[in-house]
């Protein structure tokens, strides 16, 4: 198995905007052919994602239940993931409380969403936040800058993956 990390940007007109959020993704060996796993490292009030991390989203999980192919990439992923960031999917949820609330009172939802991204999150410097924390400094002196296979530039960050 190989695993690596990604920073991902929280998308414009949500309340991550401005945030970075730090994914763990661990790669199968038998990748196409299964999806990789993927969670979040940096804490994140979502519906579709729980208090450990785990993503609920059907391209991470193979059919029936989901809809992995061996056709998409990190790439595909990524970008299914930035995507569910901005809209979350209230029909899917993961956190039942969270997703209530984002059905009934979306203010609030917003709210929680955007003090939770202060706290946890990597914040831009020109919204006043840190711009890294200790941890994240040592994994981020590894990270690769070559984007030559495909993988994500903008608001996505590859870095290094190690076999483990």
């Amino acid at each position: 198995m190989i695993t690596g990390y990604a920073v991902v940007q929280g998308p414009t007109d949500s309340p991550y905007e401005s945030a970075s959020f730090k994914l763990r993704i661990s790669i199968p060996s038998n990748y196409p052919f299964a999806p990789p796993k993927v969670r979040f490292t940096t804490p994140i009030y979502h519906p579709n994602i729980d208090s450990g991390g785990r993503i609920c989203l059907d391209v991470l999980k193979m059919p029936p239940q989901g809809s992995w192919k061996p056709s998409q990439n990190l790439s595909t992923v990524l970008t299914s993931i930035y995507l569910l960031m901005a809209e979350p999917n209230p029909d899917d949820g993961l956190m039942p409380e969270i997703t209530k609330e984002y059905r009934e009172n979306r203010a609030r939802f917003i709210e929680k969403a955007r003090a939770s991204s202060s706290q946890h999150a990597l914040l831009s410097p020109k919204e006043g936040g840190r711009s890294q924390r200790a941890d994240s400094e040592k994994e981020e002196s590894a990270s690769s800058s070559d984007e030559a296979d495909g993988a994500p530039s903008g608001p996505m960050k590859k870095q290094k993956l190690q076999q483990t």
